[in-house]
């Protein structure tokens, strides 16, 4: 049975982890379009990319506007922006995490040796053993 995706960073990712979406959002990122302009550049039904509209509604990341008869789709700022931060702070986290190991490291080549009290941690955790 399939899981049933509920919050907005997973449901974004889930969508953007198809190439059609991806190549779909690219073009919104241009400016609104119509299913039809949409479907240009694939080799795909309307029903299917119709689909794959619905998946990037429900994950939030384009909403649909009503002009006359058209139904044209553009990008939703803030879905796009949910997964913006989400991604810079793990980038800004993994950032500090390799800062501090070039810092450690650097610090080994020069002393020969850390300068912290992780060499006595790992003589007490041996100890422990």
């Amino acid at each position: 049975m399939k899981e049933h995706i509920s919050d907005p960073i997973s449901l974004g990712f889930a969508a953007l982890a198809d190439p059609t979406r991806r190549a779909v959002l690219q073009r919104l990122s241009a400016g609104e379009a119509s299913v039809a302009e949409l479907m240009e550049p694939f080799d795909l039904t309307q029903p299917t990319i119709s689909k794959h509209l619905k998946v990037l509604e429900d994950a939030g990341l384009i909403e649909s506007g009503r002009l006359a008869q058209r139904r044209p789709r553009r990008l939703n700022r803030q879905g796009v922006e949910t997964l913006s931060k989400w991604l810079e702070d793990f980038r800004q986290q993994w950032d500090r995490r390799f800062d501090n190991l070039e810092n450690y490291l650097t610090g080994v080549s020069q002393n020969g040796s850390a300068d912290d009290t992780s060499d006595q941690d790992t003589a007490k955790d041996s100890d422990r053993r």
